[in-house]
This record gives C-alpha cells, structure tokens and sequence, in this order.
C-alpha cells in the first residue's frame, strides 16, 4: 500500500466545491511556500483556511499532479495576516475584505477569539451595529459547528447537506445525541437517506434486532409511502415490508409496532375488514376532514328574497349559461358545501364567475385561493378578482426553532369571509385540506372545485375524488362540452383521452399536432428545434411562452437532459453572462428556473421596492436576473418579486425550459410541447397524459411515438392509493 504523507498550509483558492457532498478542488499555499493541488471531501473550505491534510500523490490526466486528501484536520488561522485572508474570503456574512481589514486592524492576533467568545465588542469597529455584531458571532459560531458536524458526516459517509439541517435541528450537542441514537436522524423534517442512516448506526453498533432500528424502519415505511400517495397502510403490508427491509422477522416487527401504538408515535384502525396503521397526524387530518365537510353539508342558508332576480342578473351578458351551471349557481345561495367537477371546455371557470357575480349582488364577501402561485395568478386573470395559495390563505410559516410548518390561521384565527372557493382542489391533500377546514368558520359557504381526472395530489390522499365518489356531498358534475370549446381539439382529444380513446392525431389544421420521431434522441432534437426557432419563427410564440412538458425525468427525453439541451439553445453561455454550478445543473444569468419546494421564511421585495414579504411556493417559476460569486447569491425574479439566494439554497432550485407534468398541474400556457417516449409503467399513464394536453390554452403538439401515446391512453390506473376518507364520509368506519 502506498504511504500517506502529511502536508499542511492555507488555502489560496477554491477551484471546485461541490456544496452537496463537499467534494472540493483547492489550491493550497504550504508551509515551505508550495502550491499544491488538493482534491477530497472537504465539506465548505475557505481561502485563508489552514489545512492539515493526510492522504497521497496522483497524476490525472487533465489536471496534472494533485494530493488526494483522505484524512484532514482544520487549523484555524493564528497570525493577523492569515485572520485577514480567512474573513476576506467572506466566510462570515456581512464581513468583506473591507470590513475584514478594520477588524483585524483592532483586534488582531486575537480576533476570532473575540468574534467568538466576545462579539458584542465587535462594535468598537465602525460600520458595525451591536445587532450586526451579535449576528457575526453567531454566524461564525453557526459555520465553525457545522464543519465540524459536516466532516463527521463526510467519515461515515453522510450526506453534507444533511449537516447544516442536523446543526439547526440539535445544535452543538448533535454528535454527542447521533452516538446515543443514530436514528434520531430519521426525524421527518430532515428528510434524511434511511439507507445512509442505518449503515451509519450498524457502524456504531447498533444491532439489526435493536428496537431503536425496527421502530426507525416501521417510521420510514409510513413516511416513504407518503409520496407514494398513501394516507394509511394495512398492517399485514406494513409489517411485511418493514421485515424485508430490516432483513429481521415479522414477529420482531410486530412487537415494535405494538410499542409504537403504545408511545402514540403510529395509530390504529380498523377499516374495510382490515387493520391499518397511520401516523397520528395523517388519522387526526382525515377524521377531522370527515367531520367538517359532513357538518358543511348539512348547513343550509335561506333563500334571498330576490335570489331569482340575482340569478338572472349574474348569468347575463355575453355568455350564455346552461341550465345546469344555472342551478349550480343557485344552489351555491343556499348550501354550505358545493363541489364542482368537470373535465376541460366544460365551463368551470364561467360557473365560478357566476358564483362571484351572485355573491357580490348578495352582499357576500368571498375568498378565493388555489393550491400553487400558478394556479392562483390563473384564477385572479379569469375572474379579475385576488386570488392567494392555499397557504398564504392560512398564513403559513416556519417555526424557527422546529422548522416544522405552521399556519397562523386556525380554529383560534380563524378566516373572516362569508364564503371561500378553492380552485384546482384535485391538487390538495389530505393534509392540506385538513389545515383548510380548520381555518374556515361555521356559517361559511364553501365551494370546491377540480378535476378528479387529473393527477392526484404529490401529497398523501386524494381527497377530492374521495368526496365525489362518496356520493355523500352536495356536487355538481359538469359534462357538456360548450360549442366554442368544441372547436379546440386539445379540448375534444382530452376528453377522448379520459374516457380511454385514443386521440385524434392526423388533424393538422388545428390546435393539436403530432410529430412522430423515430428515436429518443430525434425527440430531444424536435422539441428544440420548435422551441428555439419554428414555433417562434414561424407562429409568433416566443420560447419564454412555451413550455415542455415530460412525464419523466430520465433519459434523452427527460426533463434533466432537455433542460440542459434547451438551456445551451435558449440561453448559451457567454463571457457577460455568470454561471453557478449545483448538482447535476449549471445556473446561468437568464435562466428560467422553478422552485421546487414550498419554503415560507424566504424574504422577498417587490421590483418597485414598495413591498417586502415571505414565502415562495413550489412550482413558482421565475427568470436569473444576476449571479453575485462575490456574495454567493443568486437573485430571481418571480413576476414582480425578487428573491435572493444563497448558494446554499440551490437544491431549491431546477431549471424551467422542461419540467414534469407532475409539476405542471395547475398551470397553464400558451404553447405545450409533450415529449413521448417509453418510460416507467407508473408515469406512461391516462392521468398523466390527460393532465399535460390540459395545460395548453392555444397550442399543444406531442413529438414521439403513437405507441407510447396509445400505452398512457390505455393504462388507466397508476396504481392504488390507501385512503380512508371516501369510507369515513359514507359512514362506513364505525
């Protein structure tokens, strides 16, 4: 075996850091002067840092001569000199080489000392507030901690970015608490590997029949198959599936469950003969659902004196209502729960208008709100009135000590509004929903609307299909297809699409088109060609107003590959534009890019400046206005709103150029183009298909196979969700 050297210096620059697993690139000044190439996992290095770092010589065949770092231990600067290079490198937020020089220059040999143990003396320093000083130390404090915890992970292999979520979680203490109980890593807000996890707690010891493993793997199971669509599990399945993940026998698992019903950590029922398990808060959201949608219902409103006349005077005007969206607006005077259901061209929104109108001659205020930032801005454009998310509706927040997710609205806040009606409610979870009803008082009217027939919730439920399909709510089901719509084909071929026929692909003189490509690779090719330059060219639609769709991620086709491919047509790299790579992903200057997770306690300001607020929602799409390597910032404009991120926060981020159809739902655009290709069975389905043609208002053309189009229109089930509301509703739980 080759020997390991010692070699030791400060970092002169950071050529590659890779913030997800802290795998770095550094040029290191040694100590007899030596500049040396530096590869390894060495989780968020700074120039001005010193290294002590063991590992050996390589030659590659691009770069040349580098030490391959296996061990390394941090030196903390000790001379004035090598403190100004340390905090120069910006380090510590709000300390630049400016402010770094005035530091130094006061307390010099001793100035990390005094950041630490001593910040409020930083301001004798002028520029720094007592406030900013408090900040600095508690941001050096925060960076020094989460080194030490990131190489810690890095020694067992654990993810790097799971550290700065276990520092905020347990602070300095985490390490002592992780030798305890590795599995306290499974906590849900960590969103930690179980994999990861329980290789790392076999490593200390732990043993495979160790309750503290078994009750983790039952935990991990429940919550895996939440994004599996799942409120529940039988307890047969679940316990099979937690053996066979754990490699332990079932009797083992089933005395673990036991003890986790006892500690109330997972609850049982008992539901269609069978006996299931949920975590507690997922049993407390669908009793709770039950019980206030049954109540809804069941309340009635007396009919105005006038409410013909009113009627009459909301459904005049240039559209012309059918008898049955008619009585949907008048039964909305009188009931406290209304669903309304309908595929495309079927006249949704015209009913929702109709509501609005009747409503206001009433003298009711309502409220109106859809799932995602999309859906919401679509709302307010075809009703003309204000529309908010679901959770800005409720207010939502982070605590900052849990980092769980509130909502300030409730039973003690409750909203104030004599109706509230919520758009695209196919896209709401049972969670979610359960949120809602807390929110909305009694004597509230209450108008659901969606389609069913699109993709359920990314979230565990389904809840508005199981409200429908109870048959125990008050719900319109809209058909008719209206005689302007009848003319679209992405309308007529959707609903073909629905009901298992496949749709029309010949007609070339209309809204729908079909281009057969021979090859994956011919797919990818096509579909940026229309972006790029024959939709733009030759039909006047601007690439920033199409959008691509796929049902997957992987592959040519996917949405990874042709948003890197799009993006190099779309928006090449130039010397004036800057870039910041993250992941598999280059961030470039122009770049259109969606936020891919709800976060609350994001700041924002409005471009004018006249406002500033929190929050952006998964599925906001935005532009790049400007890459700052200097702060380590990258600023995106949503619409009017400007958020700024750290490099930190780039997992939040995916390029937009091609997203799924999964992340398309509730939005709509002028021009879709749907990449066709072979794929899972769970992803080439009807629901899938169905979506994606209904995201396009003037223009959709599908590139690919007709056989892949013939497989989704015929695979009518993705697969079985377990939820319990649909029974609850119908009385059937007791």
């Amino acid at each position: 075996m080759e020997d390991l050297e010692i070699i030791q210096g400060a970092i002169s620059a950071v050529v590659y850091h890779n913030y997800e697993n802290g795998y770095a690139v550094l040029r290191l000044q040694t100590t007899n002067d030596q500049t040396v190439t530096v590869v390894g996992t060495i989780p968020m290095p700074s120039v001005g840092e010193r290294l002590m770092v063991t590992g050996k010589w390589s030659s590659h065949s691009s770069y040349g001569k580098q030490f391959e770092a296996e061990f390394l231990e941090r030196l903390m600067p000790e001379t004035a000199v090598q403190i100004m290079a340390y905090l120069s490198g910006r380090i510590i937020k709000g300390i630049g080489p400016k402010m770094a020089a005035k530091i130094v220059d006061r307390f010099g040999d001793m100035t990390l000392s005094v950041i630490e143990k001593e910040p409020e003396r930083l301001a004798e320093v002028s520029g720094i507030s007592p406030a900013k000083a408090k900040s600095i130390g508690e941001e050096f404090r925060l960076q020094v901690g989460m080194r030490h915890l990131m190489e810690f992970f890095a020694l067992h292999q654990l993810p790097a970015e799971l550290a700065v979520k276990v520092y905020k979680l347990y602070g300095e203490s985490a390490i002592d608490m992780l030798y305890d109980d590795p599995y306290l890593l499974m906590e849900q807000e960590l969103e930690a590997p179980f994999g990861a996890v329980d290789r790392f707690a076999i490593e200390l010891g732990i043993a495979g029949n160790d309750p503290k493993r078994v009750c983790a793997g039952i935990l991990f199971e429940l919550r895996y198959n939440l994004n599996a669509g799942h409120a529940f599990l039988p307890e047969t399945k679940l316990c099979a599936a937690t053996a066979q993940l754990l490699s332990v026998d079932p009797e083992t698992v089933q005395s673990s469950i036991e003890r986790l019903i006892q500690t109330e950590q997972i609850t049982k029922d008992h539901l269609a003969g069978i006996d299931i398990i949920y975590l507690p808060e997922l049993y407390e959201a669908e009793l709770y659902a039950k019980e206030r949608l049954l109540a809804f219902s069941e309340s009635h409103f007396p009919a105005p004196f006038r409410l013909e006349r009113f009627v009459k005077q909301a459904t005049s005007g240039n559209f012309q209502y059918s008898q049955q969206q008619e009585d949907a607006i008048r039964t909305a005077a009188t009931t406290g729960l209304l669903l309304i259901t309908g595929g495309p061209g079927t006249g949704k929104t015209t009913i929702i208008n109709g509501i609005l109108a009747l409503f206001e001659k009433m003298g009711i205020k309502s409220l109106l709100a859809a799932p995602t930032g999309r859906a919401a801005k679509r709302l307010s454009e075809v009703t003309g009135e204000d529309a908010s998310t679901i959770h800005r509706l409720l207010e939502a927040t982070v605590d900052p000590h849990t980092g769980n997710l509130e909502f300030l609205r409730d039973e003690d806040n409750q909203l104030k509004s004599d109706a509230i009606i919520i758009d695209e409610m196919s896209m709401v979870d049972i969670q979610l929903l359960h949120a809602l009803l807390r929110a909305i008082p009694k004597g509230t009217r209450l108008i659901l609307v969606g389609d069913p027939d699109q993709l359920p919730p990314v979230g565990p439920g389904f809840p508005f299909s199981d409200m429908l399909r109870s048959n125990a709510l008050p719900a319109v089901h809209l058909t008719e297809i209206f005689r302007q719509a009848q003319q679209s084909l992405i309308v007529t071929n959707a609903h073909k699409v629905n009901k298992g026929i496949m749709p029309e692909l010949r007609n070339v003189k209309n809204d729908f088109f079909f281009l057969n490509a021979r090859s994956e690779d011919a797919v990818a090719q096509t579909i940026v060609g229309l972006c790029a330059t024959r939709l733009p060219q030759n039909m006047g639609i601007p690439a920033d107003q199409i959008q691509v769709l796929s049902p997957t991620k992987k592959g040519t086709a996917g949405t990874v590959n042709l948003n890197k491919i799009l993006q190099d047509a779309l928006n090449p790299a130039t010397a004036e534009k800057k870039e910041r790579k993250f992941g598999e992903y280059t961030f470039r200057e122009g770049d259109r890019v969606m936020q891919i997770r709800n976060n609350y306690d994001i700041m924002w300001k409005k471009s004018d400046g006249s406002m500033i607020g929190a929050g952006v929602f998964n599925g906001d799409v935005g532009i790049i206005t400007e890459i700052d390597p200097s702060m380590e910032q990258v600023t995106v404009l949503y619409d009017d709103k400007i958020v700024d991120y750290d490099y930190t926060q780039l997992n939040e981020l995916e390029p937009a150029y091609a997203m799924t159809v999964h992340k398309s739902q509730g939005s709509e655009y002028r021009a879709v183009v749907i990449a066709a290709w072979n794929g899972s069975q769970y992803l080439l389905n009807r629901s899938v298909l169905y979506t994606a043609i209904t995201r396009a208002r003037e223009l959709l053309i599908i590139v690919g196979r007709e056989e892949t189009i013939a497989i989704m229109t015929q695979n009518e089930k993705p697969g079985r969700r377990y939820t319990g509301l649909k029974l609850r509703l119908q009385g059937k739980d007791s």
